[in-house]
């Protein structure tokens, strides 16, 4: 299975079947993020070497205003979207098949988890995967250990507070905390 038909079927938030081609192109494309990560995270590079590193493990071209402190984890890479002027604090580890998009000027505290995948509730057919996209609009800020699951829109200028467990979408503009995260405020300019 080509990059392409693979982003499409997860784009689709079409079932991987366990075993299938799609679930043998995730494996691969997991090799080659894991090779790629493994390189950020082993020792200093330079903020334009990190650009670098994130454009290949993407396969785009990232925004020179982009900045990463690794660690850093993902388990694909190619499924994931930054925009400009976006901050990646450490040790986020992101699972971006089901696609994950950042927002022009969001920025992502320490640990923070992006899950874009479930198993089927099924136990019989546990080891096949549900793909759904994660979305922040433009200045959000995601707080450390905040857990962000599967399907989840964040509206721009909203503000997860640290270890947050985000299950249902975010209104632009608001402040969610707790788990399940729910709002505790609005944001007034």
């Amino acid at each position: 299975m080509q990059l392409n038909e693979f982003l499409e079927q997860m784009n689709a938030q079409k079932m991987v079947v366990a075993g299938s081609e799609a679930h043998q192109c995730m494996c691969d494309l997991s090799q080659e993020a894991l090779r790629i990560t493994a390189e950020m995270n082993s020792t200093y590079h330079t903020p334009q070497k990190i650009v670098e590193l994130m454009s290949e493990l993407t396969g785009t071209q990232v925004d020179k205003s982009f900045s990463l402190f690794p660690p850093f984890y993902t388990d694909c890479g190619k499924n994931l979207h930054i925009g400009k002027n976006v901050f990646i604090n450490s040790g986020c580890r992101f699972q971006d098949q089901g696609g994950i998009t950042i927002g022009d000027g969001s920025l992502i505290g320490h640990n923070a988890v992006f899950a874009t995948l479930n198993h089927d509730q099924n136990p019989s057919r546990r080891g096949n995967l549900h793909p759904a996209p994660i979305k922040l609009g433009r200045n959000v800020w995601i707080g450390a250990n905040v857990t962000i699951c599967p399907g989840v829109t964040i509206g721009d200028g909203a503000i997860v507070a640290a270890g947050a467990v985000v299950t249902k979408n975010v209104e632009a503009n608001t402040v969610v905390a707790g788990i399940p995260a729910k709002k505790i405020k609005e944001i007034i300019e």
